[in-house]
């Protein structure tokens, strides 16, 4: 009979066979020292709870598929490395501001705006792109986005290498034409995913 003083391994196979008693007895048994876990290296008191739930749903959906040999260590590596990834995730979404010398003055710049106005960028040439022919949106996909060589788009799509380079020649024209009002050297610098 599955209670309290039951061991994990015992608690474990039980979750697995979908017994929710189980499950809450690890549940209360570990959320205190994964929500510690988390929160000594996040500092962040609401990412840390969400943390630990996310921790233990995600138990709870893949019960069936586990393989664990001790649940404590299992949970606790797990708590570390998803503290990391959303600290990894905190960092590239921050909004920063720097000073940068330009010409012997000195200027903030708004690394979110800056970001913002690429995605705005990015999200124009995609309306653009839409407007191209069939072949020549998958040309320039092929070469810019999945940065394939002229020829090895000829081969893949059983052209010559002429007609890859004519319609990679009409997608820039097309974009040209249609981004006019943008500086066509700020489209090429900060859409690295195409240019």
């Amino acid at each position: 009979m599955i209670d309290r003083s039951s061991s994990d391994e015992i608690l474990v196979e039980a979750m697995k066979n979908g017994d929710p008693v189980s499950f809450d007895i690890l549940f209360n048994r570990y959320w205190q020292t994964l929500y510690t876990t988390a929160y000594t290296i996040s500092r962040d008191n609401e990412a840390s709870s969400g943390i630990v739930h996310d921790i233990f749903l995600n138990l709870w959906l893949k019960r069936e598929k586990l393989q664990i040999g001790s649940f404590k260590g299992y949970i606790t590596a797990s708590a570390r490395y998803h503290v990391y990834r959303y600290m990894r995730t905190v960092k590239r979404n921050m909004l920063e501001y720097r000073d940068v010398l330009d010409d012997d003055n000195s200027i903030s710049v708004n690394d979110g705006e800056l970001l913002i106005r690429q995605q705005e960028l990015q999200r124009k040439v995609e309306r653009h792109l839409e407007g191209l022919p069939k072949r020549c949106k998958e040309i320039f996909t092929l070469s810019r986005r999945d940065e394939l060589s002229n020829d090895e788009i000829a081969k893949r799509l059983a052209i010559s290498k002429r007609t890859v380079e004519n319609q990679l020649t009409n997608a820039l024209h097309h974009l040209r034409l249609s981004l006019k009002d943008i500086s066509w050297f700020l489209i090429l610098a900060a859409l690295g995913r195409y240019f």
